[in-house]
């Protein structure tokens, strides 16, 4: 049988023309097959994988090779230090959304309860997050798919999370009016005929929770505008955004009367993240 050198060499030739990641896709797929970490690999390459083993890693390496993410191959994806489950009824997470999570934790008090709502929360990472640096908030994690509600909730379990409260709802549809210190989403912010949706992870990943209407702004707008109703004076309201969308960001918040608007770059410096404070 061939050893696990040979296999990843073998699979690297295969996935080259596929992906720019080759290398590493192969070794991630082993890994999730051994069910052993990458230094596993370098520690015994020698060591040959049985049949059935064999037969798995080939058939994953065909998944890669068609274009399915790794990330729906294997079922998971770190965010934040921590490994959530993943299907594909939610968007893989992405290390910009870290950037998210970063000015969150710097708004939200260690040791005071403070309630919170993620909008549109997908796989839950960003409320699960959230729940874990601070465990005495309270949060709500709204989404309008049940499939991704699911997942969000196994991933809450998963990480012994109780401070998290899941609801199906359209935005603020389904939420009776209260008042929270933190409004909080990642929502649909691609325009519908960008090109990048038919490229790549995109054109696997929930088509609704990545593109919105107005150029990708019709779903912001309704959030910036209702969630007025919701935050507590002088509450914050935070997105993620395309970056290309800064100036229409800034200008949605000034209308709607926010306050202290601020943008924020993400890991490559590109304009991700837009906050502002509620004065009421």
């Amino acid at each position: 049988m061939p050893c696990i050198q040979s296999l990843l060499s073998e699979a690297k030739d295969r996935l080259a023309t596929s992906s720019d990641s080759a290398v590493l896709d192969a070794e991630v797929l082993m890994c999730n097959v051994l069910g052993k970490p990458r230094s596993y690999l370098r520690a015994w390459p020698e060591k040959t994988l049985n049949a059935s083993d064999l037969d798995a890693y080939w058939q994953l390496v065909e998944l890669r090779k068609q274009g399915q993410p790794i990330a729906y191959i294997t079922g998971k994806k770190e965010f934040w230090s921590r490994d959530f489950v993943v299907t594909p009824d939610v968007l893989i997470p992405r290390p910009d959304t870290e950037i998210l999570i970063e000015i969150a934790l710097t708004l939200i008090p260690e040791y005071q309860p403070v309630n919170i709502i993620d909008l549109g929360t997908g796989s839950g990472i960003i409320a699960i997050t959230l729940a874990a640096e601070r465990p005495l908030a309270n949060i709500i994690a709204i989404d309008q798919s049940d499939a991704a509600l699911t997942c969000a909730q196994n991933n809450a379990i998963k990480h012994q999370i109780n401070n998290v409260r899941f609801i199906n709802s359209n935005w603020f549809g389904n939420i009776p009016i209260s008042r929270f210190d933190l409004i909080i989403s990642n929502p649909p912010y691609i325009a519908e005929d960008d090109i990048h949706l038919q490229q790549g992870d995109l054109r696997f990943e929930p088509q609704s929770a990545l593109h919105a209407k107005d150029q990708g702004l019709s779903d912001i707008k309704i959030i910036i505008s209702e969630a007025r109703s919701y935050l507590k004076t002088d509450g914050y309201l935070l997105i993620e955004h395309g970056y290309n969308q800064e100036q229409q960001m800034q200008k949605l918040f000034a209308d709607a009367n926010y306050q202290q608007i601020t943008t924020y770059q993400d890991y490559a410096n590109q304009p991700r993240v837009t906050l502002g404070r509620w004065h009421g």
